[in-house]
């Protein structure tokens, strides 16, 4: 596993039990976390903070996941920028909806520390 110090991560979901779990793994490992609540809250912050890659819950309140990713990428400024989508649903459909609205990976919660880091370390290219 590659240090990842300096990147940056958005992670968006409504349960404060996964930011904070996830703002932990990744902070250990070195990451720059940027939270956000929803889909409108993560809207707001993406543009001041530019993340890396971002992690967003599929299922959430007034702005789900699916339209969070599908915003993110028709926004041409982070078309580019990687989208992993986090749900306890595993469904091929729930797959091949994430993959319709351009995620680039789909991690099932719970996610463990090595699966988050693993997923980081697969999309962000090293700085070089």
């Amino acid at each position: 596993m590659s240090n990842l110090a300096g990147i940056k991560v958005m992670v968006i979901d409504d349960s404060n039990t996964i930011r904070r779990s996830a703002e932990i793994f990744l902070g250990q490992a070195g990451c720059e976390v940027i939270l956000a609540e929803d889909g409108f809250d993560a809207l707001a912050k993406i543009s001041d903070h530019q993340p890396d890659v971002v992690f967003v819950d599929v299922m959430m309140p007034r702005l789900d996941g699916y339209q969070t990713c599908s915003l993110i990428k028709k926004n041409p400024r982070y078309k580019s920028t990687p989208v992993i989508m986090l749900s306890s649903k595993d469904g091929l459909f729930d797959r091949a909806r994430g993959r319709m609205v351009g995620s680039d990976e789909y991690l099932t919660k719970p996610f463990t520390k090595d699966s988050l880091l693993a997923a980081v370390d697969a999309h962000v290219l090293p700085a070089g």
